[in-house]
């Protein structure tokens, strides 16, 4: 699956008159209706029906310099996703440290279950650009509608500075030319050790 740097939105079709919802309007009246099962494709591109539309970034680890951290992004997938979930896309957006390096060989994802209870692993390929700060995520296997999947990310060491990081995360369908759909952001709070002293 190729995720390109596409940043149309899912309305982003106007120009033909056509909108996403619960059918496709041709703006004469006439609305084709979307199963939920079913991934809708637009002059080439993969939607989401019902993409998703949050994202948790949980770590148990939140101060400066701690060694081998873990930082568990979370995401839903609706069962009326209408298409299976391809990949992610995770930058750093804020954080006064823009230098602090992950292990991305070590990224793994699983389905279900909890940071300290996991679920299956699945199969991911991650790839990072140092100069963006931005982590590709893809799934060989694609997640399917209606299961929850847990991406981990490992730097090898927490940020040097203290401060409010925040990454901003993007869903990508299966499907050719996949379009996105933003999550928002996680936030991610590093404080210095003696900081509650």
């Amino acid at each position: 699956m190729a995720i390109g740097k596409r940043l149309r939105g899912a309305m982003a079709c106007t120009g033909l008159g056509l909108g996403i919802g619960v059918g496709v309007s041709l703006g004469l009246g006439l609305a084709l209706p979307i199963s939920p099962g079913q991934a809708l494709e637009l002059r080439g591109a993969t939607y989401f029906t019902k993409p998703p539309w949050s994202v948790d970034l949980i770590s148990y680890q939140t101060y400066t310099y701690q060694t081998r951290p873990e930082y568990f992004f979370r995401v839903n997938l609706d069962p009326g996703a209408g298409a299976p979930l391809g990949g992610l896309t995770i930058t750093q957006t804020r954080g006064v440290d823009r230098g602090f390096e992950f292990s991305v060989d070590r990224t793994t994802a699983f389905l279900g279950g909890t940071p300290r209870r996991e679920g299956p692993k699945i199969p991911v390929q991650a790839s990072f650009d140092r100069a963006s700060r931005t982590f590709t995520i893809r799934f060989p296997e694609p997640v399917q509608p209606g299961n929850t999947v847990t991406v981990v990310l490992r730097p090898w060491t927490n940020p040097a500075m203290a401060d409010t990081y925040m990454f901003a995360v993007n869903a990508f369908p299966a499907g050719p030319n996949p379009s996105p759909s933003p999550l928002g952001y996680g936030t991610l709070r590093i404080y210095n050790f003696g900081d509650f002293n």
